[in-house]
């Protein structure tokens, strides 16, 4: 199973971190069943709103009325105003984000999404930014924008050197070339 984390930041004012999707309606009365990757079990209590992307780069806010744990990344969860099982249909397979400070709260220490933000270093030179982490069965890909192109980055035993939480840089060795392929 491959799972994305993304940091989209709005008008420099709110940094929003994708955590899983909604994936089925439970029950009559509009409950829903989040799927998250945030590494350890949660009932998100303290709370208040998760959003979902309206349109690239709006987010609307949902107010939560309940959660109830069903497993370690799965959370049954009833949304104000959600009332049935078709309002509620609505709103499965749709992206649900937090804003980075509560993020910050509900996730695992050691979930590969904490590394957003984080400066990529191949030896001593600065690369850019974390955008997005892929995480993939036997490796990482961390999305870059190098001189305006995509890039992907492979985290793994090979090519991590070092995590530095408290610089919040992430130092590599890239194979010879990797970066060609992508810039030229």
């Amino acid at each position: 199973m491959i799972y994305r984390f993304c940091l989209f930041a709005l008008h420099a004012m709110e940094e929003y971190i994708s955590i899983g999707k909604m994936v089925a309606a439970h029950g009559l009365a509009g409950e829903l069943l989040l799927k998250h990757e945030l590494g350890k079990k949660t009932s998100l209590k303290g709370l208040t709103a998760l959003f979902v992307e309206d349109k690239k780069n709006s987010f609307l806010p949902w107010f939560i009325e309940s959660t109830k744990i069903k497993s370690p990344d799965e959370l049954y969860i009833k949304l104000e105003d959600i009332n049935t099982r078709e309002t509620a249909q609505k709103l499965v397979s749709k992206k649900i984000w937090l804003k980075k400070a509560d993020y910050k709260k509900f996730a695992a220490k050691t979930t590969p999404s904490n590394i957003l933000g984080y400066t990529i270093i191949d030896h001593d030179k600065m690369l850019g930014e974390i955008l997005e982490i892929i995480e993939q069965p036997h490796q990482l890909l961390c999305r870059l924008e190098i001189q305006g192109k995509e890039v992907l980055i492979p985290l793994h035993e090979e090519s991590l050197q070092k995590i530095d939480h408290q610089k919040k840089i992430v130092k590599v060795t890239l194979p010879e070339g990797l970066l060609d392929i992508y810039l030229q």
